[in-house]
C-alpha cells in the first residue's frame, strides 16, 4: 500500500444553516443525524479510511464547544447506564467516535470576508507547510464502497499535481447551483476554468465540482482576503480557477454518489439513501416505503 503524502483535512462547518431554522439555532447543520451519526462523523470516517492523521473542523466560534462535546465528551453517565441495563453493545458505537483520527476544532476567523473560502483561509497556518491537504464541505456526503477521500488521496499519490477536484455530472436544473468545469483542450482531466453558479447558457459543461478537494499551499497565492468574487464573497472556486490557469488542477470522478444535505429535501433524500444501504435498517425501511 502506497503511504499517503497527505496528512490533514479541513472540514468547513461554519455556516449558519439558515434553511434548517429553527433547529440550527442551537445545533450546527453538520451535527444533524444520518441514521444514528451526525453528518460530520461520516466525513471524519472518510478521512480515517484514507489514512489521514488529523481532521481540522472549522466552526463558528460560538459552536466550537458543541463539536468538542461530541468528539471529546466522555459521556460516562450513559456508559454506566448501559452497563446497568446490560446494553453495552449500544456503547460500542460511541467507542468508534473515540477511535477516529485526531480531530481539531478551530474557530473560524470572522474578520475575514464572508464566503466558502473563509474557513479554509482560517486554517491556513495549520496546512500551509504540508505538501497537500484535503478540503471537504461539511454538508456534502458521498455514498460509496471506498471512501471518496481515499479515492482522491490515492489519485493524488499516484499522480501529484496542484490540486484535484471531485466532480459529478448533473442535470441542467442542478447545474446553476454549483461550479461548472471546463477542461483544457486536448486533455481529459485538466481544468481550464471554473465558473461559480453559472447561468445555463454560460456553463461550459454539466460537470460540477463538489465538496471533496485535494489542495496544495499554492491555493493561498490566490485565496486572500482581498480576492472577492461573486456577490462580494470569498470563493474557493475562484482561487482554484487561478491555480488551474497557472498550473495543473485535475478533475476526478469518484466512484460513488455525491449527495448534498444543504436543505431539508436533499437532506431527507440523503438520509433515506444511506438508510436503505444500512444492513440494520435498510430492509425495514424498504418494506415501509412500499406501504406508502
Amino acid at each position: 500500500m502506497t503511504q499517503t503524502k497527505i496528512k490533514r483535512a479541513i472540514i468547513t462547518a461554519a455556516g449558519f444553516g439558515s434553511r434548517f431554522l429553527p433547529i440550527t439555532k442551537s445545533i450546527p447543520k453538520e451535527m444533524l443525524p444520518i441514521i444514528d451519526k451526525p453528518i460530520i462523523q461520516y466525513l471524519v470516517e472518510e478521512c480515517g479510511e484514507a489514512g489521514l492523521e488529523e481532521v481540522i473542523i472549522v466552526a463558528l466560534p460560538e459552536e466550537v464547544t458543541k463539536f468538542e462535546g461530541y468528539f471529546y465528551g466522555s459521556a460516562t453517565n450513559i456508559r454506566t447506564l448501559m452497563i446497568r441495563q446490560n446494553k453495552l453493545d449500544r456503547w460500542d458505537k460511541v467507542e468508534k467516535v473515540f477511535n477516529l483520527p485526531k480531530v481539531t476544532i478551530l474557530p473560524q476567523d470572522n474578520s475575514l470576508p464572508y464566503g466558502n473560502g473563509r474557513p479554509i483561509l482560517s486554517a491556513k497556518n495549520l496546512v500551509e507547510n504540508d505538501e497537500a491537504f484535503v478540503v471537504m464541505w461539511g454538508d456534502d456526503l458521498v455514498l460509496s464502497e471506498v471512501s471518496a477521500v481515499k479515492q482522491i488521496v490515492d489519485e493524488y499519490n499516484a499522480k501529484p499535481c496542484d490540486g484535484i477536484l471531485a466532480v459529478q455530472r448533473v442535470s441542467d436544473e442542478e447545474l446553476v447551483r454549483y461550479a461548472a468545469v471546463k477542461l483544457k483542450e486536448g486533455t481529459t482531466d485538466q481544468i481550464e476554468t471554473l465558473i461559480e453558479k453559472p447561468k445555463l447558457e454560460d456553463a461550459p459543461s454539466n460537470m460540477v465540482s463538489y465538496g471533496r478537494f485535494i489542495l496544495t499551499p499554492k491555493i493561498f497565492d490566490y485565496l486572500k482576503p482581498e480576492a472577492i468574487g461573486l456577490d462580494n464573497e470569498l470563493w474557493l472556486q475562484d482561487a482554484n480557477d487561478k491555480v488551474s490557469k497557472n498550473g495543473v488542477v485535475r478533475v476526478f470522478e469518484v466512484d460513488g454518489e455525491w449527495m448534498t444535505t444543504g436543505d431539508p429535501i436533499r437532506y431527507m433524500q440523503s438520509h433515506i439513501k444511506f438508510m436503505l444501504k444500512d444492513k440494520e435498517y435498510g430492509t425495514q425501511l424498504a418494506k415501509f416505503i412500499k406501504t406508502l
